[in-house]
């Protein structure tokens, strides 16, 4: 019933989004200038790298300093730069209080470095990883990833990205003066207390729906204004929010590009004027800031929120709003004018070399207890989320597959729509909802929302164990911590 009235079935398909119309503005005197993570090329320093997660101070609203964390930051964290054909050792210690872990999402390593819910760190441990790069260039992320943590720790401050490059962006001419013309916008959302600080209780409604919050949170900062050369310019996009599924386009309806996806460089630019992004996932756009006109990036509505949970009053608020403003700077030098017409090919892969068939359900467990008179979820109830009908367990494989082969996975959903997220690979779409899925989305991709019905191409090149395994979850991270999670081995 509610998944009819999901916005992807029919937006996400037909490669539609926000509603038109909207209309939000902006106090430029009340905003912060947008704050960029500090770039770390990990190779100036002999391939290593030391990072420790601790607690900071940072003003999430103004002049509001409050308790925050974030990775050798007192909030988020770095912008890695990883070169292809280099390898780079990544050194983490943990000053919380809590275990953590750090999964290095998007990235093609094994299961043993993945930093899944099995590479716990202890309080007071470092953990290690070597991270080997060969991948194309694109934008990645890392965040925690304990299990039945994980949504409370992204919450808190922790996330930071992964800069992929193999200097094709160079051949493709496209910008690449980080901080300049090469914007990374982390987008979140918050909800805060009257002293600023972020507050999170999920409850039973926030977990069925996933916690929103009410204020917009770009680089750890709401309403920030960027200044921008008058010309080209790439935005890497990313939705690190707990549950929010942004809806976004310019104020001005402007045209972008989009360049990239999860996994690196579409065939060619694909014009768009809205475009959805869901948690987890990245896409790279190009903006022409030529005409010299401000503008604003907003989201419209989240309407990936299940009806009884508004009904209930339980579900956080999920309106729109401005994003980040964007005014045009004379004294920066414009470097780029001219949208590449082709970027780089992305070979389709081929059906027929799928060796199995997979298929993954996403069940909303509490969801249907509820609707039908009783509470899942609560202590002796039964699980709240799970997948093929069983939660998540640690100590339960649940795909066994063959290092160097392709698998077609089919996965469904009911109620609401899911951001499936696979570790150890990126995929192809094959369908969506029976169509095939729009231009933007015929990357690389590592997940892939799913409303009713999603089939994607899964090769398989990293190897895992048991001991390590690599993980399959809904991205909507209170989804996650309550069980919609499966693992899968590989060898």
């Amino acid at each position: 019933m509610l998944s009819r009235r999901m916005f992807v079935a029919g937006a996400v398909v037909a490669g539609l989004g926000v509603r038109s119309g909207i209309s939000y503005g902006l106090n430029a005197s009340a905003a912060t200038p947008l704050p960029v993570p500090q770039l770390i090329d990990p190779q100036a320093n002999g391939g290593k790298l030391s990072l420790t997660i601790s607690q900071g101070t940072h003003a999430f609203l103004p002049g509001k300093p409050v308790r925050s964390f974030g990775y050798s930051a007192p909030v988020l964290g770095p912008a890695l730069r990883l070169r292809r054909g280099k390898t780079t050792e990544i050194s983490v210690e943990n000053r919380m209080d809590e275990l953590t872990t750090v999964h290095w999402h998007g990235l093609l390593i094994p299961g043993a470095v993945d930093g899944g819910p099995h590479n716990v760190i202890r309080p007071g441990q470092r953990w290690t990883a070597r991270l080997a790069i060969d991948q194309p260039e694109g934008t990645a992320w890392f965040h925690p990833h304990p299990h039945g943590a994980t949504a409370a720790q992204v919450y808190s401050g922790l996330a930071g990205l992964l800069l992929i490059e193999d200097s094709s962006g160079e051949s493709l001419g496209l910008p690449r003066r980080y901080g300049v013309d090469d914007l990374p916008l982390i987008l979140q959302d918050r909800a805060f207390g009257e002293d600023g600080s972020p507050l999170y209780s999920p409850g039973p409604m926030g977990v069925m729906a996933g916690f929103r919050g009410d204020t917009f949170i770009v680089n750890g900062v709401s309403n920030p204004i960027a200044r921008v050369p008058a010309g080209l310019v790439r935005l890497r996009l990313l939705n690190g929010a707990n549950a929010r599924f942004f809806e976004l386009q310019f104020s001005d309806s402007r045209t972008f590009h989009v360049i990239a996806s999860d996994g690196g460089y579409l065939p060619a630019p694909v014009p768009l004027q809205q475009l959805i992004l869901a948690p987890g996932e990245r896409y790279e756009v190009l903006v022409d800031f030529a005409n010299g006109q401000r503008t604003t990036l907003l989201t419209g509505a989240d309407r990936n929120v299940p009806m009884m949970g508004m009904m209930m009053g339980g579900a956080m608020p999920a309106e729109g709003g401005a994003l980040v403003t964007f005014e045009t700077d004379a004294s920066l030098p414009v470097a780029a004018t001219t949208l590449p017409k082709a970027l780089v090919p992305v070979p389709a892969i081929n059906r027929a070399k799928a060796v199995r068939t997979r298929q993954f359900f996403l069940n909303d467990m509490m969801m249907r207890g509820m609707m039908g008179g009783g509470m899942m979820g609560g202590r002796g109830a039964g699980p709240a989320m799970g997948i093929n009908g069983r939660p998540f367990d640690m100590g339960r494989i649940d795909a066994d597959v063959r290092k160097d082969t392709v698998e077609l996975w089919q996965i469904g959903s009911h109620m609401m729509s899911h951001p499936f997220h696979v570790h150890g690979t990126q995929f192809q779409i094959l369908s969506m909802n029976g169509q095939r899925p729009p231009a933007y989305m015929r990357g690389w991709k590592d997940t892939v929302i799913v409303a009713r019905e999603a089939e994607i191409l899964v090769p398989f090149s990293q190897p895992a164990s048991a001991d390590n395994a690599f993980m399959f979850h809904c991205h909507i991270l209170e989804h996650e911590d309550a069980g919609m999670m499966g693992q899968y081995t590989c060898a």
